[in-house]
Parts: structure tokens; sequence; C-alpha cells
């Protein structure tokens, strides 16, 4: 069971400047001015912003211009970048830009125009990855605009997207600023960059006590660092603050097990799976709970069904792989470790699986020959 990070990207329609903005960090103790806000630009970006959209455009025009000179190879050329949150000055600069990025400086801009756009969070788009002994869970933030009637435009971005998006839900600037404080912090767990991280962290849930991701987040920070109360701590505010936070479920899960808290830790990971079960590391975790109380047909389901979310992925292959062998079935284990080797022969559970095959001997390679 491994620590999972959330990336994501009722909206302020105000300026950037926006008083209730302002006021609610004050309300939180923080100045606004010690603050990166994501979403602020330059004076070079609005006299670019009306250079391509002139102030003539009708209003209904002008968030569909902003789009087309943002993309345009001939004018900004903004291009997708995962990976790296920036701000909207950082991606005006570089011309790079993830979700969040680009959300933010799509966003800027148009209130520069006069446009109240902000951001949305899609939930119909996540992403689960596997990053050295962390399981990176991303979800997608892009631009709006209420058109009224109850109707919203969708202006996006990620090349991956897909049309006929049911689960957005408009974000506030508060939880904006938030997101890309986590964001910031969970990408600097990634590189290494521990005790930096746990400042953005503790910056985004002072920011937004109600962001579960930024509370998870934390929890793997402070995992990383060694402080296991503290870890505990933030994985259960996470659940308080958003009961269906199936990362929160799994991080959890993997800190009770590790204290030989079993019981606890596999009633968790169900409740993981059943929050959601789009992820297919929490059947991972399930199965691999599963198997070493020596349930192994149930396991097998388990790690059957990740299979059926992510075939690309050579974690589960080896997790098969590992069933077969409990069970004495050298043959069928050895098929799986073809299968995990051929998509990634550096994961660790694929060497495991490769080593006790090597070490149960000659029968195992005699019937996987």
């Amino acid at each position: 069971m491994l620590p999972a990070l959330l990336a994501l990207g009722c909206a302020s329609r105000g300026p950037l400047d926006s008083p209730e903005l302002a006021r609610a960090l004050r309300s939180r103790g923080i100045d606004p001015h010690s603050l990166v806000v994501p979403f602020e630009i330059t004076d070079e970006m609005r006299t670019w912003v009306h250079q391509q959209v002139p102030d003539t455009t009708p209003a209904a025009g002008r968030l569909d211009q902003l789009l087309a000179a943002l993309v345009d190879p001939f004018r900004l050329k903004l291009e997708y970048e995962p990976g790296h949150t920036a701000t909207a000055r950082e991606a005006f600069e570089s011309r790079k830009a993830n979700c969040l990025a680009f959300t933010s400086l799509f966003v800027g801009m148009a209130r520069e125009l006069g446009v109240p756009a902000f951001y949305l969070d899609v939930d119909d788009i996540e992403r689960f990855e596997k990053d050295g002994d962390l399981m990176v869970v991303s979800g997608h933030v892009s631009g709006g605009y209420d058109t009224g009637g109850g109707k919203v435009k969708i202006l996006d971005f990620t090349p991956s997207t897909q049309p006929g998006y049911h689960r957005i839900r408009p974000l506030s600037d508060l939880r904006a600023v938030a997101l890309y404080y986590s964001n910031r912090g969970a990408e600097m767990i990634r590189a290494g960059r521990g005790e930096e991280a746990l400042s953005w962290l503790r910056r985004a849930v002072v920011i937004d006590p109600d962001l579960s991701g930024a509370w998870v987040n934390l929890g793997v920070g402070l995992r990383r660092a060694g402080d296991l109360a503290g870890a505990e701590a933030a994985y259960r505010k996470a659940l308080e603050v958003n009961p269906e936070a199936a990362a929160a479920y799994t991080n959890l899960a993997a800190l009770l097990r590790a204290r030989g808290h079993d019981a606890e830790a596999g009633d968790l990971l169900a409740l993981a799976a059943r929050a959601d079960g789009r992820n297919p590391f929490s059947y991972i975790a399930l199965g691999d709970f599963s198997l070493a109380h020596g349930r192994l047909e149930e396991a097998r389901r388990f790690y059957q069904k990740a299979l059926r979310l992510n075939r690309d992925d050579a974690e589960v292959y080896a997790a098969l792989g590992m069933v077969a062998l409990a069970g004495g079935n050298h043959g069928e284990a050895r098929r799986w470790l073809h299968k995990a080797e051929a998509r990634n022969r550096q994961n660790e559970r694929v060497r495991q699986l490769g080593e006790r095959l090597a070490a149960a001997g000659s029968k195992g390679k005699a019937e996987g020959s």
C-alpha cells in the first residue's frame, strides 16, 4: 500500500484584487500580499491580451478569441506540459502549462477582458500512476463561464479531454489558490524536496481547510519526514472534510498496517474501493491485504479488477504472478512475469516476482518454458 498524491486543478466573479478573496484570507490569519496568486497577470500580459482580443469584440466571442490566441502557433503557442504547476505569469513566459496553469492564465486574462471566467473541477477525468513509492492521483481543472440558464461553457486545453463532461463544479478563487499550493507541494515531494514541500502544504490547508487533497498531500509529506502521528492526523482530517476521499483511506490504511493494525487497515481499504471504484491501486492494495492473509482467490479477484482498470501498468501483472506463485503454479506465475517485464522490468514488484521464481528452482523454470 502506497502514499497517494492528489493533483487538481460558487466562483468569485470579482476582479483579481477581489475584496472577498482578501477578506477570506485575512479571516484565516493570512496576509493576502504574502501569497502567490496563480491567476494574477502582469502589465505585459494585459497589453498582449487586449491586442489579441480588441475591446470592440462582442462579449460572447471574447473567450473563443482568447482561447484561439493562447494556442495559435503564430501567437502565444501555449503547449501542454504535465508535471509542473506554473502561475499565469510563468506559463505566459515559458509558453508551457499543465491544466491548472492553463486555467490560471485563462481566468486571469478573461477577467482582464471583462469576462467573469472561473475555475472548474472536472471529476469525469482522473489518472492513476506510480512514481517510485508514490501513487499519484491526478484530477482535472478547466476554465468555465456562466452563459445563463444554469449552463456553463467549458474552455479546455488538455489534449486528453473528452466531450460531454457530466461531473463539474465551479471552484472559488480561494480554492484555486489552495490547489496551486497543494500541487506545488506535491511536486516538491516527488522531487525529493521534503522540507520545502511541507511549507507549501501547510499553507494550502490554512488557505482552504476543506480541501481534502491538500490534507492527503500533507500527510504524505509528514510520513516521509517521519512524523507518523502527524500523517495519521492529516489523513483523518482529509476524511473528515471529504468522506469519499479514496486516497485518504488508502494512505491511512497503509499507515495503520505498518503499525500492525491489520483489521482497521482492511476495513479502510474496502471503503477506499467503494469510495472510488476507478482507482486500480485501491484494488491492488486490497489484493495485497488478502494475499498476506492467505486468501488467494480473493486476492486474485481484486487484482483482476485492477487489471480491468489499467492494463498498461506492470504492477498488476506482477501481483497476479505473486498469487499464482503462492498457489504453487510456477508456469502461470512465469507467464505473468513475462507480461509484467514487457511493460516495466524495473518495477520493484516485478523484480521481486522474478527473484522468487528464480529461487523456486528448476521446477518453476521447466513449467514456464
